[in-house]
């Protein structure tokens, strides 16, 4: 049967993918086949899913849609194994950190494909595998209005996802690709304070992480400036405003802003 959907790789990215796919009604689990080499690997995805699974990313690579989902070292190899399956009429999806349009099209080239291939590079982030996740497309010029849609369809059914410059990437891998170990961080040290207060360490992971969720969506389902919604919480004399001002002698936005901009330097230095 042809397939709508392949996807070459079913690691944990691959995985968020497919729970977001079916579980939103992209497309159903009988068209998607998913190339992995690990056999225990292939066993839990066709479990969990219902999905065709097979060892050849070729067999994957016959699919309408093809995503590439494989680690930077093996993209090489991933690329020389399906070239020859690839053709124009496809869309290739490229999910690999720091793996530019350019080396996708270069891998895949072949005479039927000159200047023709569609291809998509895509930087998500880790909050997918929860359905919350952030993805950045750049799409190469042979892709029409629709291949787009189709695209961006994908990747908002387990999160939210935008189209950006390819030449903006390194920006978006430090704003929202790297990121999440800096919120990670953030929850750690409010649980941290509360539990030196003798507020419970469980609780205080789940006061936190909840606190900044909500917040997140304040600012997402409001379209309020994150400034405005700080001024909200500040009473004129209060608890909050005291915070604020501790948090402004420490550098706590500097702070942040130095994070995500060694981020974005260091995904430059190795792009």
């Amino acid at each position: 049967m042809a397939y709508q959907i392949g996807l070459i790789g079913g690691g944990n990215m691959g995985s968020a993918m497919l729970n977001g796919i079916i579980q939103g009604g992209v497309c159903p689990a009988s068209d998607i086949i998913v190339a992995e080499k690990r056999e225990q690997a292939r066993t839990a995805l066709s479990d969990r899913f219902g999905i065709h699974v097979t060892p050849s990313a070729q067999d994957a690579a016959a699919a309408q849609i093809v995503i590439l989902a494989v680690k930077p070292a093996q993209l090489t190899d991933a690329l020389a194994e399906i070239r020859d399956q690839i053709g124009p009429d496809q869309i290739v999806v490229s999910i690999v950190a720091g793996q530019s349009i350019q080396t996708i099209e270069d891998g895949l080239v072949s005479i039927k494909t000159v200047g023709k291939l569609k291809v998509v590079r895509v930087m998500p982030n880790t909050p997918a595998l929860t359905g919350s996740g952030m993805s950045a497309l750049s799409p190469n010029a042979a892709l029409t209005p629709e291949d787009t849609d189709r695209i961006l369809a994908i990747f908002n059914s387990f999160g939210r996802a935008a189209l950006i410059p390819e030449s903006q990437m390194d920006i978006v891998t430090g704003l929202s690709g790297s990121s999440p170990a800096f919120i990670y961080m953030l929850i750690e040290a409010m649980a941290d304070a509360a539990v030196a207060q003798g507020f419970p360490r469980d609780l205080s992971y789940e006061f936190a992480a909840q606190t900044v969720m909500g917040s997140a969506r304040m600012v997402l389902e409001t379209g309020e400036h994150p400034g405005r919604l700080k001024d909200a919480v500040c009473s004129p004399g209060g608890t909050t405003i005291a915070g604020v001002l501790a948090l402004e002698e420490t550098g706590f936005r500097a702070s942040i802003a130095a994070g995500i901009t060694a981020a974005i330097e260091r995904s430059r230095e190795l792009g």
